[in-house]
């Protein structure tokens, strides 16, 4: 009970800071959760469930807004999610016991940690003079930029699956280097719309192939950072986050470097 009592507090820390700085709980989580000693598997797995879930409620909001590029989200899935199952399939087909690949999970996590702290720092540099209007004028893919985003979505299918992260920040930045016309607001809500199938198929073949969730874990993260997202998400215009947001850009780039090297 006190362990339980421990992840909901966990879970509401997280919570907290993914509603006042927009920092994706993933890239959090993931390296909270070994800290607390569980293994790698089960940090990552369980945290491909733990996103998937907290990022949906974002999902309504956006489409009402008329803030997603469906068509990019297809294109991205249907590289990332056969990416993904192929991964964990391989995981399970090549190795015998999570030991035997504990390695490449370090490295990927590490490399992911890394990268995502770099976009949150040049987040305002990639960005560069977008619109934040849904109604800015858009142009439409051309059918290479679609292969591209095919791509890129198969890349983030691999790493994802391997690390927990990247389907938030790391999207996001591909999507504002691919789509430079892509409004703001869009770019969100396609990032968020695509991690959601992303992070449920991620998280469902590593508990079908591979068991790495603990449900009793999710549930305690859940009950801790439901709430707390949405309190702070309130507040989060009153407090200057870009400070925070670069505090734990920093942090997470001394963990990546930590997990990628040792």
């Amino acid at each position: 009970m006190v362990d339980f009592l421990l992840y909901i507090l966990a879970g509401g820390a997280v919570g907290l800071a993914v509603g006042l700085t927009g920092v994706g709980g993933g890239s959090l989580m993931t390296p909270l959760l070994i800290l607390f000693g569980f293994p790698y598997h089960v940090a990552i797995g369980t945290d491909l469930l733990y996103a998937a879930i907290t990022k949906a409620g974002g999902v309504l909001p956006h489409h009402r807004q008329r803030s997603i590029n469906w068509p990019v989200v297809l294109w991205l899935a249907a590289g990332s999610i056969p990416a993904s199952l192929l991964t964990a399939s391989f995981l399970s087909s090549v190795f015998s016991d999570p030991s035997e690949y504990q390695n490449l999970l370090t490295r990927s996590l590490g490399v992911m940690l890394v990268l995502t702290a770099l976009v949150i720092f040049w987040r305002h540099r990639i960005m560069g003079d977008r619109q934040p209007s849904v109604d800015t004028d858009e142009r439409p893919p051309s059918k290479q930029k679609l292969y591209y985003t095919l791509l890129m979505g198969a890349l983030l299918g691999v790493l994802v699956t391997l690390s927990s992260v990247g389907a938030g920040a790391v999207c996001a930045a591909f999507l504002m280097l691919l789509y430079p016309h892509m409004p703001a607001i869009k770019v969100v809500g396609t990032d968020i719309t695509h991690a959601v199938p992303l992070t449920l198929i991620a998280g469902l073949a590593h508990l079908i192939f591979l068991g790495n969730v603990d449900f009793a874990l999710l549930a305690a993260l859940l009950i801790g950072s439901l709430p707390a997202i949405t309190i702070a998400s309130r507040f989060a215009n009153r407090i200057p986050n870009g400070i925070l947001q670069k505090i734990l850009a920093t942090l997470l780039m001394g963990l990546g470097i930590k997990f990628f090297v040792f």
